[in-house]
């Protein structure tokens, strides 16, 4: 009996592993970008659309910020949707040079829903959704936000 009950307690602390570290689907060239890249790191999550032309503004500013920090991962998301080729396009026509996931992620992070672009979510390394920026953001003033946040851990 207690040899079953070891079992289950393996097999359910497996199930419940398993879940936590699900992948996040694909990004804009169509490679999976798992749980294991994200995770343990903070996380600038940014809403953008092909339309929006404070998001098409703050491209450079995400590129540069996700060049210069090794300790977060700088991730967008296509506000419409697009998937595939339209998604690539779109990516290569702004310019992106950061991951872009196919599958919005905000169920799994827990994000409301934004109705103004760009939105752009700081999720800390426990997954705790730190803070939202409304509008078109520079990665000096990112970054400053991301420090206050971490001196206040």
């Amino acid at each position: 009996m207690r040899r079953q009950l070891q079992t289950i307690v393996m097999i359910a602390g497996s199930l419940w592993l398993a879940a936590c570290s699900e992948d996040y689907g694909t990004d804009q060239h169509g490679r999976m970008v798992s749980a294991a890249q994200l995770q343990d790191r903070w996380l600038v999550i940014n809403y953008w659309a092909e339309w929006c032309g404070p998001c098409r503004k703050e491209v450079p500013e995400l590129n540069a910020l996700a060049a210069s920090r090794t300790d977060l991962a700088v991730v967008g998301v296509n506000y419409d949707g697009l998937q595939g080729e339209e998604l690539l396009k779109a990516v290569e026509q702004l310019g992106i040079r950061y991951s872009v996931l196919a599958l919005d992620p905000a169920e799994r992070l827990k994000l409301p829903r934004s109705d103004a672009l760009p939105s752009t979510y700081l999720i800390d390394p426990q997954g705790r959704v730190r803070d939202q920026l409304l509008g078109e953001q520079t990665a000096a003033g990112l970054q400053a936000r991301l420090t206050q946040l971490q001196q206040e851990e």
